[in-house]
């Protein structure tokens, strides 16, 4: 804390920013990308700071044809008269722009001395420490904005994304689920359902070579040959049995869903967790 906050004139901490997002946040994101892209502009002149040339001439172009959805030939052709642009948009739009934003950077940033993936990791984190620090509800996660803020869960489904690129459509499944929960405009939680249970469902048939295995038979065969507990068997077979029962899920879509963000979230996690522990169980 510093000295407001112990003498009590200020809070000690923020109330978790869910549906807006404070100055103090929005300027701590901006001076990220400027720590992490802004300032590597390298003009293709010495006596001009063109935009056009420069390491920054195809990203100018994807921000505003995929982002901004402008027309390019209204692109600033210098550089000082671009940036500000640039920064007035992210200081006057809606907070979901900022974060749509910044996811938009991590894939599409500008190209210098780094590597694409190492300038874009190196950026997630900046921005994970300063919406942590500045008590934001959201957080990168296998490079999607989510609203998912415990470290552990970040933890289980990065590393279960990683873990199972050996294994075929088990990552695609998981990033698919990823991506229809954290659809701000239309967040399918069904379909984030059914995509983390068949990811789980794609490794277990891999893991007993067995293509036309159900999940819940393939359970049998882990518990078997790789020692899988009976408890957790069980489990798995009961959440496997929830997504064929619960809703209709895996049957006819039905007019009026109840399921929840809480529903898609907890499964996407514990369907992360199970691919981790199986994975790990055969490599041991």
């Amino acid at each position: 804390m510093d000295f407001s906050q112990r003498m009590g004139l200020a809070p000690a901490s923020k109330v978790i920013q869910a549906n807006g997002m404070d100055m103090d946040l929005r300027i701590s994101l901006w001076n990220a990308l400027i720590e992490t892209y802004w300032n590597k502009y390298s003009s293709p002149s010495k006596s001009y700071d063109f935009v056009k040339g420069s390491n920054f001439d195809r990203f100018s172009r994807d921000l505003y044809s995929l982002h901004y959805k402008k027309s390019i030939d209204t692109i600033n052709s210098r550089w000082h008269d671009f940036l500000p642009v640039v920064r007035q948009i992210f200081f006057s739009c809606t907070w979901d722009r900022v974060y749509a934003f910044i996811e938009f950077m991590a894939e599409h940033g500008p190209e210098y001395k780094l590597e694409s993936t190492a300038r874009a990791d190196s950026f997630i984190r900046l921005c994970n420490r300063v919406l942590e620090r500045e008590s934001s509800a959201y957080r990168f996660v296998a490079r999607k904005i989510t609203e998912i803020t415990s470290p552990e869960e970040i933890e289980e489904i990065e590393a279960a994304i990683a873990g199972a690129s050996a294994y075929a459509g088990v990552t695609t499944h998981l990033q698919t689920s990823l991506g229809f929960l954290t659809d701000r405009n239309n967040p399918d939680y069904r379909n984030s359902i059914k995509e983390s249970i068949s990811a789980v469902e794609s490794l277990a048939k891999q893991l007993v070579g067995v293509s036309s295995a159900t999940l819940d038979g393939a359970l049998k065969v882990l518990e078997k040959s790789h020692k899988l507990h009976p408890a957790l068997k069980k489990a798995f077979s009961s959440l496997y049995g929830y997504t064929n029962d619960s809703d209709g899920i895996r049957h006819a879509l039905m007019e009026n869903s109840e399921l929840t963000k809480a529903d898609a979230r907890f499964m996407l996690i514990c369907c992360s967790a199970f691919i981790n522990f199986a994975i790990d169980s055969v490599e041991d």
